[in-house]
């Protein structure tokens, strides 16, 4: 439009759309205004929580410390809770129930030890993973980061406590007449895979446990049930013999038992890979790479839901 200047001259300018009648999106997109805590894209996300490796870390190291600072025997409950468990275990299936058919006490005791300790640091992710967000709104609400920094380092903190009690599972081994050999190398890719599977799956319990914070009351019946169908206490071969091919198999590639009987194969002489189900570490990278990749972008949808509400 033109308008005449107080000289004479003429002035040119554009005329200004008028705001009356917009919604607030149009408003928003009009003004060059973005919702704030909006989702990123996939690549920028995964670049924004790289740039935050440092916190990640940190913040795992600083929960791990705390976990314990109350008890009297601080970190030793790291190790002493599993250690005990297993007793009551081998007392009960060991003893009482004879579930160690097929295999020697020394075969048996290390097997035990080392179910207990690899299925407690996927049940441990997992229970984490449901408050990861729900336990820690105050952080969520307070400072600007991409959310996944929390389930990930709350994954990373169980791996820590996992290595530092692995010190007792080889004391166990060894004492039960397993010595160290070139298939003890095995262990360090099992436990890799199985820290991918388990973040995946923290990623995906946060996601449910923020927005059901009643699943953190639910997940031990679960995880209980999972346990008993793991193998933990008992041989699926041995348990399950006379059963079809079929549903054995089936058992088999639970992932918990995967990676479970894969640290056994590992450490254990007298634990053959008769009692791994085929192509098993083909098995384990799958459960680790789906549950990683599907979790990480289940989790990612709800990015900007996460401290709302």
């Amino acid at each position: 439009m033109s308008e005449t200047t107080p000289d004479g001259g003429v002035a040119l300018g554009a005329a200004q759309p008028s705001d009356e009648g917009l919604t607030a999106a149009e408003l928003a997109a009009r003004h060059g205004l973005a919702v704030s805590g909006a989702r990123p894209r996939l690549g920028a996300y995964v670049r924004g929580l790289w740039g935050r490796r440092h916190f990640v870390l940190a913040f795992s190291q600083a929960k791990l410390t705390a976990q314990y600072s109350q008890a009297r025997l601080g970190q030793l409950w790291q190790v002493a809770t599993p250690l005990l468990n297993a007793a009551v275990y081998y007392f009960i299936f060991g003893v009482i129930l004879r579930a160690s058919r097929g295999m020697t006490t020394d075969t048996y005791i290390p097997f035990l030890v080392i179910g207990v300790f690899v299925f407690t640091f996927t049940q441990s992710s997992v229970m984490a993973g449901v408050r990861a967000i729900s336990g820690n709104l105050g952080l969520v609400r307070a400072l600007h980061f991409p959310r996944a920094a929390l389930p990930v380092s709350f994954a990373l903190q169980q791996l820590q406590q996992l290595l530092f009690s692995m010190i007792v599972v080889f004391a166990v081994v060894i004492g039960f007449g397993s010595y160290p050999g070139p298939s003890w190398l095995l262990v360090v890719p099992v436990l890799a895979l199985q820290f991918l599977f388990n973040t995946g799956l923290a990623l995906i319990m946060a996601r449910l446990g923020a927005r059901t914070p009643d699943l953190a009351q639910l997940m031990p019946f679960v995880l209980r049930t999972w346990m008993y169908a793991s193998g933990v206490m008992f041989s699926i071969n041995g348990i399950l013999a006379g059963r079809p091919e079929w549903f054995i198999r089936l058992m088999q590639v639970n992932p918990a038992a995967v990676y479970m009987d894969l640290v056994r194969f590992a450490l254990v002489d007298g634990y053959g890979a008769s009692h791994l189900p085929p192509h098993v570490w083909a098995v384990a990278l799958f459960w680790a790479v789906a549950f990683f990749g599907g979790g990480f972008v289940f989790f990612w949808k709800a990015e900007e839901r996460y401290g709302r509400g």
